[in-house]
């Protein structure tokens, strides 16, 4: 039998600009789905680290983030 002991994802996650919206309205929209994102990993207690976080030139935010996965102890895996 074998049992999960840590397990963590980490994603690259890319928040692009809407098409359907102007310059300074996009960068702005991505701005808040970003921090939408993150309070929603804090309201639902997921242990996360963003390890790198860039702003492209067009206004969109690449992010690389290491998360807890189903609620599984993360080890080590946050640790650095």
């Amino acid at each position: 039998m074998k049992r999960i002991k840590a397990a963590c994802l980490e994603q690259t996650i890319h928040f692009q600009l809407k098409d359907d919206l102007g310059p300074s309205g996009a960068i702005r929209a991505v701005k808040e789905e970003y921090e939408r994102y993150k309070k929603q990993l804090d309201m639902k207690r997921t242990k996360y680290k963003i390890v790198e976080e860039v702003t492209q030139p067009d206004g969109s935010i690449i992010i690389k983030i290491k998360k807890q996965y189903n609620n599984h102890d993360c080890g080590e895996y946050l640790d650095d």
